[in-house]
């Protein structure tokens, strides 16, 4: 098997191991990494070759587009405080716990070199975070909390792991001048997004075309990490920055297609991503393997320390964290996410998993040093990494679904259902608005006007079937048979009117560009 093969495999058991996920109530990004291992110890399946300088820039722009999207500016900065307890916080107690303790157990570890593997290893991964918890049915403050400590940790991870790995080269390390790189790589990296999301959105307006379009956001946050990182900024920030800006200024109610193109486009992206970026995860058990060869006691007993300091850190952190929070969300009344209780608190502790970010940080150590020595105990750090990764990853997210069930945490349907119909409510009441509007401007039939009043009050029904009295109800109900028939007998007109087009295609003489514009003409009929 060459590299290639290895490819199309990944991507098979990205697409597979979705439904496989749904019917056995696991999560996809395990299931992959499972695979992973399982080609990782298979003789024929080759080493993988990627440059370690890649996966990040390769991986984590689209996914992390593609994470922004399913949230808003609103949910980020209504959580600014727990995401900054989790994000930023809870990354540097992290980083100097694992720090403190790895070199105290693992002999002639450096500090710098300690304080690179607590930074690789104290980020929870965004991708497995929300991929997991979306499929769990948690509360969405949950979710959203989750989302948002993903999503910005690795800024700080990323840094503070720079600099670390720079002073373990170099052999010389300025506090005050890697808080100022700090400073400086946020402010490139904020402004270099919405600079990009500006232009990228007035892009938009001028290809007018939906292909155009979807195809653009795919190149917007390569575009976005790449120009950060060459001005020495934050990529991951940047990519934030510019998704979320087009997420809040680059939405067109009116644009329907393009709409339902993207969605469906960054849906396939994920799914195809993320299941590679973890299928590599375990396949990096080749390395692990080779690392620790005749020194498996030693070097697993590390692992496990390291493991349990990451795990227990969240935890003891998480639960002060949470108090605090809570005391201050009550005085201040600030509209924001939190856990409500010790049991959401305890999910969200076996939430950090850790993944992408982790492996590739590990993988882009130096060989070497500055002067040209190698890097102290880079292959201790590698596998103590790997450990950590596989260990959050397969335990925590294995075991996840059922802590889940066992404590009974799940999204408030009650409250969902509600939201929805103020929307539905919302809407419907906006259609007649805007027929009022139309009414008093132009001189419409009373017959017309009635059967559009009808259609205003349908937007919302069709919406939340509950909403109105139940005589208004019963009359939607009857009407929806009524078209539900109707467009049923049109699908199959439109079913024959597609197999006709198609069949020309293969006569002699017809032009397929014709074909392929007549049949799209058709499929949008379809579609509306």
């Amino acid at each position: 098997m060459d590299q290639l093969a290895l490819l199309f495999v990944l991507l098979l058991g990205a697409v597979l191991s979705v439904p496989v996920g749904d019917r056995y109530g696991l999560p996809a990004p395990v299931l992959m990494t499972l695979l992973g291992i399982v080609l990782a110890v298979l003789d024929f399946v080759p080493n993988v070759e990627i440059p370690p300088e890649l996966i990040l820039p390769l991986v984590l722009p689209p996914l992390l587009y593609a994470a922004v999207r399913r949230t808003s500016w609103r949910q980020f900065a209504a959580n600014r405080r727990p995401i900054f307890l989790l994000a930023v916080a809870l990354v540097f107690v992290t980083t100097v716990c694992v720090a403190v303790v790895a070199h105290s157990i693992v002999p002639g570890l450096p500090v710098a070199a300690a304080v690179a593997l607590g930074a690789l290893v104290a980020p929870p991964d965004p991708i497995a975070a929300t991929a997991v918890a979306g499929q769990l049915g948690l509360p969405r403050r949950l979710v959203s909390i989750l989302e948002g400590e993903g999503l910005f940790n690795d800024v700080t991870a990323i840094v503070l792991y720079n600099v670390a790995v720079a002073a373990a080269v170099s052999g010389d390390f300025h506090p005050g001048r890697a808080a100022l790189d700090l400073v400086l790589s946020a402010v490139v990296a904020v402004a270099l997004g919405v600079a990009l999301g500006w232009g990228a959105n007035r892009l938009l307006d001028l290809l007018n075309d939906a292909t155009l379009q979807v195809g653009l956001t795919l190149l917007v946050p390569y575009a976005s990490y790449v120009l950060a990182e060459e001005l020495h900024g934050s990529g991951v920030l940047a990519v934030l920055t510019t998704a979320m800006f087009l997420a809040e200024y680059g939405t067109d109610p009116d644009d329907v297609l393009t709409r339902l193109a993207g969605h469906t486009f960054w849906d396939i992206i994920d799914t195809l991503v993320t299941g590679v970026a973890f299928g590599l995860i375990g396949l990096e058990l080749h390395n692990a393997l080779r690392t620790a060869s005749g020194r498996w006691s030693e070097m697993l007993g590390w692992a496990g320390v390291i493991l349990a300091v990451v795990v227990v850190v969240r935890l003891v952190y998480l639960l002060p964290a949470t108090w605090l929070t809570k005391r201050l969300h009550a005085k201040r009344d600030h509209d924001e996410d939190i856990p409500m209780s010790m049991r959401e608190t305890v999910v969200m502790w076996w939430s950090g998993m850790r993944g992408v970010a982790s492996v590739a940080l590990a993988l882009a150590i130096p060989l070497t040093t500055d002067d040209g020595s190698d890097f102290p105990d880079r292959d201790e750090i590698v596998f103590i990494a790997f450990g950590v990764i596989m260990g959050t990853l397969v335990l925590q997210g294995l075991t996840l679904p059922w802590l889940v069930k066992r404590l009974g945490v799940q999204a408030d349907a009650e409250h969902e259902k509600k939201f929805e119909r103020e929307l539905a409510e919302r809407a419907a009441k906006a259609a007649r608005r805007r027929l009022h509007e139309i009414e008093e401007a132009e001189d419409l039939p009373e017959e017309l006007s009635e059967q559009m009043l009808r259609r205003a009050f349908e937007i919302g029904v069709r919406i939340s079937p509950d909403m109105g009295e139940e005589e208004r109800r019963e009359a939607h109900r009857i009407r929806m048979r009524r078209l539900k028939r109707m467009r049923r007998i049109q699908g199959e007109l439109l079913s024959a009117a597609r197999h006709e087009v198609l069949a020309a295609r293969s006569e002699p003489g017809a032009d397929p560009e014709i074909v392929d514009r007549v049949l799209r003409h058709l499929d949008v009929r379809s579609l509306r």
